[in-house]
């Protein structure tokens, strides 16, 4: 699976966030963006990394960071992942993977010895023209937010 590189136009896409109201990355030009791609809504990993990333937005959006979450949850996951756990950005729902294939954050991964394919925890910082900036794949959950406010300047 190919990966993006920094400088790289970011793949647009139109995406149903958790109320079933479409997002299009297209909306985000001339704003900046991080884009994550995580397994699975309400498993251990993943609700640390969007209770981290929502323990950040203010900054993040402060910045003029807007901060999407992406997985193949369905809609009706996602608004209870974000009731849950309070967070406040949207996450948008890829059923098909699609997109994450867009960004090759869907590829061969190990789980628990054996390979399967899946999602490649991946986070993308995207600027205002659309490019890459950043393109971290197989990130840990834990520790990562704090990584991707480093890049940005924020720490």
């Amino acid at each position: 699976m190919p990966t993006l590189q920094p400088g790289d136009l970011a793949p647009d896409f139109t995406l149903a966030d958790q109320d079933g109201s479409p997002v299009s990355l297209g909306d985000l030009r001339g704003t900046r963006a991080v884009l994550y791609f995580y397994p699975a809504a309400m498993t251990p990993g993943c609700t640390t990394e969007a209770c981290d990333f929502r323990d950040s937005l203010a900054s993040l959006t402060g910045a003029g960071y807007t901060v999407l979450g992406i997985s193949r949850d369905d809609e009706a996951k996602l608004r209870e992942f974000r009731e849950r756990d309070s967070l406040t950005f949207p996450l948008l729902s890829d059923p098909d993977h699609a997109v994450h294939d867009a960004y090759g954050a869907w590829g061969e991964k190990m789980n628990y010895g054996k390979k399967i394919e899946g999602v490649l925890r991946s986070t993308f910082v995207i600027d205002e023209d659309g490019r890459i900036l950043h393109a971290l794949y197989n990130v840990k959950a834990t520790g990562h937010v704090a990584r991707v406010r480093k890049l940005v300047g924020l720490d």
